[in-house]
């Protein structure tokens, strides 16, 4: 076995340098991630400038605006929802939009999960959601990756 030919010396040389490695990329990793944050953060505030918004940032970088609060409790993520909803790029295309009439909350992206709990039912908001809370480096057809995505969303009703 290759284990027999290596001296204790040598297992402890090889394992620092796998964590060495593994730290690198890493960090690596995160590096590119705040770059990206950064980047989005700027294009959110420069749409929230050009389309004068007065909304909020939250602290994960979703940035809200509540249209119309609603009249009774608030969902928990994993409450089922009926909404209605259309979303749309920076540049005002739109991508999808529509009527759910019974989803967990939980089955959509983290910036709708954490979006969508900030009004009641009946709400209305809009949601400008940072790349790393929406597909990041997914794409698809009609959003390209690391896209802000932006939604106007209303809750209909919940289901705890």
């Amino acid at each position: 076995m290759i284990f027999n030919k290596v001296s204790k010396s040598g297992l402890a040389i090889l394992f620092l340098l796998l964590i060495v490695i593994t730290s690198i990329s890493s960090c690596k990793k995160e590096d590119e991630e705040a770059k990206q944050a950064a980047i989005d953060h700027a294009l959110i505030e420069q749409y929230v400038a050009d389309n004068q918004l007065d909304g909020k940032f939250t602290l994960s970088g979703l940035y809200y605006v509540i249209e119309e609060a609603g009249n009774g409790e608030f969902p928990y993520p994993n409450a089922i929802v009926k909404v209605t909803y259309k979303g749309y790029l920076l540049d005002g295309s739109v991508f999808d939009e529509g009527h759910i009439s019974a989803s967990p909350l939980t089955n959509f992206i983290p910036g709708w999960v954490e979006g969508i709990q900030l009004i009641d039912e009946g709400g209305r908001i809009k949601l400008i959601i940072p790349s790393n809370l929406a597909y990041g480096p997914q794409s698809s057809e009609d959003i390209p990756q690391y896209s802000v995505l932006i939604f106007d969303v209303t809750l209909h009703a919940f289901e705890k």
